[in-house]
């Protein structure tokens, strides 16, 4: 269903030009042939590096690309941004999708995981009762009680059970529950907002810094990750402005206020 749903958004209509042809490790040829391959499902997106066909595309710089339009310019952005979206899908853990859970239509993946963990809870319990009422069915209940004659002979269940007995027990009926040790659990040492009021403080007394530079004092991968989380949020609330020079290269930060 995600695959056919990108594959509608790509336009086979348009034709980019022709002479923007790619070199790679699996194919040699022009863009748009790779691209009817690949949702063609001729050709297996996770075996494409999208970032070889970025930097094919930088390096024949500006100059050569002005023979393109606009709506061919667009046209190759927009795939490249399908194609990274599709392979960023494929390599994601997939969870197969039970024919109630279809039942949700558009809820929230977080919503269809819970409600598929109840609905297996359901069905084993289901089960469980099930099963008992089965053998519940193959039973006669006796409804008379002892003969008269031979009350006398049955022991006294009561005889030996005391008020402070029956005190202790209720007591460990009712008793609170153990507490729980989560000693074990690693703590969470860093938040997305604790790390935005760290990345402000600092960017407010060096308006431009680079993204190395703001990771002073990060000493996990955690807070790493948290402190460029936290940059992305301060950049789609428009507070900074981000520049890359290269592909994998050093992140230039700008304080807007």
């Amino acid at each position: 269903m995600f695959e056919a749903a990108l594959t509608r958004r790509y336009d086979r209509s348009i034709e980019p030009a022709s002479s923007f042809t790619i070199e790679l490790p699996i194919f040699t040829g022009p863009f748009k042939l790779l691209a009817d391959l690949i949702l063609d499902e001729q050709v297996d997106v996770c075996d494409v590096p999208i970032a070889g066909v970025t930097e094919a595309f930088l390096r024949r710089g500006l100059g050569d690309l002005e023979a393109w339009s606009l709506e061919e310019a667009t046209w190759f952005l927009a795939v490249c941004a399908i194609l990274l979206e599709l392979k960023v899908g494929r390599l994601l853990p997939r969870r197969s999708i039970e024919t109630e859970d279809e039942l949700l239509g558009g809820a929230s993946p977080d919503l269809v995981y819970a409600r598929s963990l109840e609905l297996a809870a359901f069905r084993k319990v289901s089960d469980l009762l099930a099963a008992l009422i089965s053998e519940a069915a193959l039973m006669a209940p006796r409804t008379a009680g002892p003969p008269e004659e031979f009350a006398h002979l049955y022991p006294d269940v009561l005889e030996r059970v005391t008020p402070e007995q029956l005190r202790a027990t209720a007591a460990a009926v009712m008793a609170p529950p153990p507490v729980i040790d989560l000693s074990h659990v690693t703590p969470l040492r860093a938040t997305v907002s604790e790390a935005v009021e760290v990345v402000r403080d600092r960017l407010m007394v060096t308006p431009e810094a680079s993204f190395e530079q703001l990771l002073t004092g990060c000493q996990d991968r955690i807070e790493v990750v948290v402190r460029f989380l936290a940059l992305l949020e301060l950049y789609r609330e428009g507070r900074v402005e981000l520049r890359q020079a290269r592909v994998f290269g050093e992140i230039q930060v700008r304080w807007r206020g």
